[in-house]
């Protein structure tokens, strides 16, 4: 593949699957939402789940919005590259979205939970596994609550649960601290490892 890397520059690259996880609250959402804005070449994959909007979000674009019965029939008959149950609901990557994006020479964005992660790291074990972590869980505690979402009870047992996720984060590939403040920092680092690593030798072969 060849890919326009600024003005007169055109060199090799590789497609990636590119997994981006972490604690919820962390700011996965933010991040992707300022990759998007860079006009890459990245394809960032919409995944499906059982749970209900939050305001704002739209069908299609943040999430493929399905009842129980829907993504259990895409479980059966093998739709899905992975899936889990997080905090009551379903989640999963449409299989079939990523192939077309690779072969279209696009990199994958993943954006999932760290469970997730580690399902598709057994799948595919060369994806490129990015783990976001917070400065300090006083901080990742306050993003949480800022969201308003929860009652004192989840975010407690999210904050558990991050603990947990965190502890895992050493059999990542990379790990990029989000600072309160700093997201754009944050994300030229996950852009400048997703190009470093699409021009590995040798190339990373992700098969799904």
């Amino acid at each position: 593949m060849t890919e326009n890397d600024g003005p007169g520059s055109i060199d090799e690259y590789n497609p990636l699957v590119v997994v981006i996880s972490g604690p919820s609250g962390v700011g996965k959402d933010v991040i992707i939402e300022g990759m998007a804005g860079r006009g890459l070449n990245y394809h960032f994959t919409v995944t499906a789940t059982t749970r209900d909007p939050r305001p704002g979000e739209r069908e299609g674009i943040n999430h493929h919005f399905l009842d129980i019965e829907e993504f259990q029939r895409r479980i059966e008959t093998d739709e899905l590259l992975e899936w889990a149950r997080v905090f009551g609901n379903y989640y999963g990557v449409p299989k079939q979205q990523v192939r077309d994006a690779i072969a279209a020479g696009d990199h994958v964005i993943i954006r999932v939970d760290v469970q997730g992660a580690l399902r598709i790291k057994e799948i595919a074990p060369e994806a490129l596994m990015i783990f976001v972590h917070p400065p300090d869980m006083a901080v990742l505690q306050r993003r949480i609550e800022r969201r308003g979402l929860n009652s004192q009870s989840e975010i407690e047992t999210r904050l558990a649960a991050a603990e947990d996720e965190i502890a895992t984060s050493p059999i990542f590939d990379y790990q990029v601290v989000n600072h309160e403040g700093q997201l754009e920092a944050a994300v030229n680092e996950v852009t400048d490892i997703v190009h470093r690593e699409s021009r590995r030798v040798p190339p990373r072969k992700v098969k799904i």
